[in-house]
This record gives structure tokens, C-alpha cells and sequence, in this order.
């Protein structure tokens, strides 16, 4: 039986949380192409490399360590596969400017992915940073 291109893409990105979510940053960069590009919210234009989906993940797991990432939802298209990601975790290091507060923090996201061949090669994400950053600031800020 002939795995379709969808089913393919979906096993790729089944893997890459998994390996996320057990916290090897290293496995999942492994998954991603030589070529790949980040599209971030506020940023003007993409960033391009694997080092800069490394730099933004061990941040997180840095500022989160107990970070806890459900996948609420996947599908895919062909080389495209979106996710609705649930985010848990304890504000423990310094996050954009903001020293551990040991607060709980709980945040969705939405992320599209291009897959190309076996490697994950675009990511847009869409994380819900205002509600991230209202649960990690002081109140009245």
C-alpha cells in the first residue's frame, strides 16, 4: 500500500512533537530541513536556518523547563499540516525581558507547516503571546 503525501506529512509532524515534547531539541531539529524558514508574528520578514528554530525553542524550554506541549488538533493537506498546540508550563527563567516569576502559564498556539520530502522545510506559528505575557507580568504593567 502507497502512503499518500498527507499521511506522510502528518507521520513527520507526529514526530516532531513527540521528540518536542519529550524535550530533545536536537532530534527535532534533525527533522527540519537544511533550508528551512520561520515566519514569526511581528517579525517584518522570515528568518531562515535551523539555528534559529534551535535559538527560539531552548529559550522556551530555558524560561518554561516544565513546559508541557498537547497537540490539541492535526491535519494536512498534501505537504501542508496544521496543529492547534496547547502550552503548560511554570515561569522559571527569564523570558523577553521578564525574570522568573514561578508562575503557572497556560497558552495556545496555531502552527502551519510545509513539509518538503522528509524534512519539515516552513513554519508559520501563531502563539498567543499576549495572553503568555499577562500571565508572566506584574499586574497594572
Amino acid at each position: 500500500m502507497n502512503t499518500t503525501t498527507t499521511e506522510k506529512s502528518l507521520a513527520l509532524m507526529r514526530t516532531a512533537y513527540q521528540r518536542l515534547q519529550s524535550g530533545d531539541v536536537d532530534a527535532c531539529e534533525a527533522l527540519l530541513a537544511d533550508t528551512f524558514i520561520a515566519n514569526l508574528p511581528g517579525m517584518p520578514d522570515p528568518l531562515y536556518g535551523r539555528e534559529v528554530w534551535k535559538q527560539g525553542t531552548q529559550a522556551m524550554f530555558e524560561a518554561f523547563p516544565d513546559l508541557r506541549i498537547d497537540v490539541e488538533d492535526m491535519f494536512g493537506v498534501h505537504d501542508k499540516v496544521a496543529v492547534r498546540v496547547h502550552f503548560r508550563g511554570t515561569h522559571q527563567g527569564m523570558f523577553q525581558g521578564v525574570a522568573a516569576t514561578h508562575r503557572p502559564v497556560s497558552f495556545r498556539s496555531i502552527e502551519l507547516y510545509r513539509i518538503e520530502g522528509d524534512k519539515i522545510a516552513e513554519e508559520w506559528v501563531a502563539p498567543d503571546m499576549t495572553s503568555l505575557t499577562q500571565q508572566i507580568l506584574p499586574p497594572g504593567s
